[in-house]
């Protein structure tokens, strides 16, 4: 499935909160993607009409099934990807993340997951 570059920044900005706190709160995403608490609430809405996150997201944003079969399938790729910018590319974690999330957002899918397999060839190699 396609998701825009917004959605995916904010379902991958869900589940990094949700993996430190699994009560996440709309101002903890806006510190998170440094956006504004109308932007999130723009966005969140977005996600709740695509099905991606329940409707009720005032008090904690919460994934539908859907909404993690979409992480999970943004996250088939990204780690990897991370480990390419971070690893091999030597970039600070901060700005190794921010890559990849322009990189997961930009390319298509197939080249994500190219990637993925290159660099997992490459750590399979080096072991």
């Amino acid at each position: 499935m396609k998701y825009c570059p917004s959605q995916v920044k904010y379902l991958v900005a869900i589940k990094e909160l949700s993996d430190i706190d699994d009560n996440v709160k709309s101002v903890g995403i806006a510190r998170h993607l440094g956006v504004s608490r109308p932007c999130v609430s723009k966005t969140l809405r977005c996600l709740a009409n695509a099905g991606l996150v329940y409707e009720d997201f005032g008090n904690s944003v919460v994934l539908t099934p859907e909404g993690s079969e979409a992480v999970g399938e943004i996250f088939e790729s990204f780690n990897e990807v991370y480990t390419f910018f971070h690893n091999f590319l030597k970039l600070p974690h901060e700005e190794a993340h921010k890559q990849t999330l322009t990189f997961v957002t930009t390319f298509p899918q197939d080249t994500s997951r190219r990637l993925k397999k290159l660099v997992k060839r490459t750590v399979n190699k080096k072991s």
